[in-house]
């Protein structure tokens, strides 16, 4: 076996354990974007006991490092796990439950910090084995907008030094323990929020000719803002417009309401198509709502770009986890239309984003997520490899 690959295994095993409970820790005592706090003093003091430097205070309370290789060269590659959890109440029974009412570790976010951790108590041992600089990120806020991606980015996170790549994992219930899966190109969705208000003239429902009845627009506009997806967009390009919230205000079984929101998502993997879409909700909404004599207000929150895996590096990085995890153990992954705010690194510099498998369990974002957590020994060994062996 090759040197560097044993000694990596090897380390992993050593401290698997350890992870566990770092892991169980972190899962116990969650905290939502930009609360972070606890989270980062957790960190803080395991770094501080690995000797490894670091900064504070990124986006409130990121966490950002950077490790020196002892041979030579100048490279840098960056190494990325997300810190904030969930307003979900985990429902689960272990002893690591979360003790923090309503909040959860529902999306793997603890397992991104223990792995990143995992990854640097092997790196930290194998300084003689790599050159240049590793520099990570432990990043708030990847679940609320604006994305602490975006934060970090303006604040200087990929500054002094330059990395020349950055590489981020996470979790993929079904996907066995000990595979990863990945893709090329256009790997995650853009995601924007759609607010619209609409507005007209209530009364009586049995006198509905006397009224400008935002109910009825309402579903009138839901129907044809699709024909935004079935007719407008490009067959090549995986796109979703979804509403999930139609509230009345003030209507009820026999009262027409003055007004009716609408919450929704767009969802898109081509950023030019998302431009054109969000344009054309906006027209379609405004003259659709005028034709039946009622009037809008639309907001578009724009949120996290496509998320765009690098093609040259993603072809590398499929070789060296071959390499270290066999060729049945990298899978392809289709493009999904969930969305990372990771994408903001990958429109900056060159970068990798792949899925861990942690066995068959209940989905990301559920009261019931978990992982099996033997899924630790492979997701801090591999990215220590590749943070090794790519440049």
């Amino acid at each position: 076996m090759d040197p560097i690959k044993s000694a990596i295994k090897n380390k992993a095993e050593s401290i698997f354990n350890e992870l566990v409970e770092i892991r169980r820790h972190f899962h116990k005592y969650p905290e939502l974007s930009y609360q972070e706090e606890q989270t980062s003093k957790r960190i803080q003091e395991i770094l501080t006991r690995l000797g490894i430097p670091y900064t504070t205070g990124w986006c409130k309370h990121g966490v950002v490092g950077i490790l020196k290789g002892n041979l030579p060269g100048e490279r840098v590659i960056a190494l990325r796990a997300d810190m904030d959890a969930l307003p979900i109440l985990e429902t689960n029974e272990t002893d690591y439950i979360s003790t923090h009412d309503g909040i959860m570790h529902a999306c793997g976010h603890d397992v991104h910090m223990t792995s990143l951790i995992g990854t640097l108590m092997i790196l930290n041992e194998l300084k003689d084995h790599f050159s240049g600089i590793i520099k990570f990120i432990f990043q708030p806020a990847e679940e609320k907008l604006p994305g602490g991606a975006s934060v970090l980015i303006e604040e200087g996170v990929l500054k002094d030094p330059v990395p020349q790549l950055i590489l981020g994992q996470h979790v993929q219930p079904g996907l066995p323990v000990g595979q990863i899966g990945l893709s090329a190109g256009a790997f995650m969705a853009s995601c924007d929020e759609i607010y619209i208000t609409i507005k007209g003239k209530g009364g009586h429902a049995a006198q509905a000719h006397l009224c400008v009845d935002p109910v009825y627009i309402s579903s009138q506009l839901i129907n044809a803002l699709q024909s935004v997806i079935s007719r407008e967009k490009p067959a090549s390009i995986p796109s979703v417009l979804s509403f999930g919230s139609i509230h009345s205000v003030g209507g009820t079984t026999n009262v027409i309401p003055d007004e009716v929101k609408l919450e929704g998502t767009f969802r898109s993997l081509n950023e030019e198509w998302r431009m054109r879409a969000i344009k054309r909700i906006r027209e379609i909404g405004h003259g659709l709502v005028s034709s039946l004599n009622g009037s809008c207000e639309i907001d578009i929150q724009r949120g996290y770009p496509c998320l765009i895996n690098n093609d040259q590096k993603t072809a590398e990085l499929i070789e060296q986890a071959r390499q270290f995890l066999g060729d049945e153990n990298v899978v392809h992954l289709e493009p999904r239309l969930t969305s990372e705010d990771f994408a903001y690194y990958t429109h900056q510099i060159p970068a990798v984003f792949y899925r861990l498998g942690v066995g068959e369990v209940p989905g990301v974002h559920t009261s019931k997520f978990d992982i099996e957590e033997s899924a630790l020994r492979t997701s801090s060994a591999l990215m220590a490899y590749l943070a090794i062996q790519m440049a």
